[in-house]
């Protein structure tokens, strides 16, 4: 269909008046490149209220200013969840001097058995600046609920112990507080340094 000069004119007009940002988005240019999965604008994680550690009550808000990883894992995960903390261990390394703007938070799926002591003597074996986050079942609930996070219980054939199924995946959150990469599950070092300084930056 032919395009009159007046609607070219409006279009152009409205090209014009759009932020330059959002234009270079449009076009793959201006925004971070990320290697992760660019969730920017999901909002994920603004429901979030435990407790730390050191039994404190916070939010993420309580870590503004900081670039914030965040995954949801347990205690006695035999693979995944260790294996990420010691990615992370890693990561925060190669980060240098960056790592201080840098928060890692495990968000446990488990708070029948992590207590805070337990997460603290877990998650600082990995590196003493990083947090766990425990709560109320409600809390633990309410926090996966606000990453779209899945985790449930699958008992043992004993009938008595149990192990945890859940989501695995690192999200990184900017300094404001809004979620903007989420990293799948096996995503390699080099990557996530990638994401996180391009957060910091």
């Amino acid at each position: 269909m032919p395009v009159s000069p007046d609607s070219r004119r409006a279009v152009l007009r409205a090209l014009a008046a759009a932020p330059i940002a959002g234009f270079l988005t449009a076009c793959g240019q201006g925004s971070p490149a990320f290697k992760g999965s660019d969730i920017s604008g999901t909002h994920l994680g603004k429901a979030l209220s435990m407790v730390d550690q050191d039994g404190r009550p916070r939010t993420l808000a309580d870590y503004a200013g900081k670039v914030l990883v965040v995954f949801f894992g347990y205690t006695q995960c035999p693979d995944v969840c260790p294996t990420s903390l010691a990615e992370m261990a890693q990561v925060m390394q190669a980060l240098g001097e960056d790592a201080a703007r840098v928060q890692v938070i495990m968000v446990t799926v488990d708070p029948e058995r992590d207590t805070p002591e337990v997460l603290k003597q877990y998650v600082q074996t990995f590196n003493p600046t990083f947090v766990g986050l425990t709560g109320t079942p409600e809390q633990v609930r309410q926090a996966a609920q606000s990453f779209k996070v899945y985790y449930a219980k699958v008992p043992a054939k004993n009938g008595v112990d149990y192990s945890m199924d859940h989501s695995a995946a690192f999200y990184l959150l900017d300094a404001k507080g809004e979620a903007r990469v989420l990293a799948g599950n096996g995503t390699d070092v080099d990557s996530l340094v990638h994401d996180i300084k391009a957060l910091l930056a």
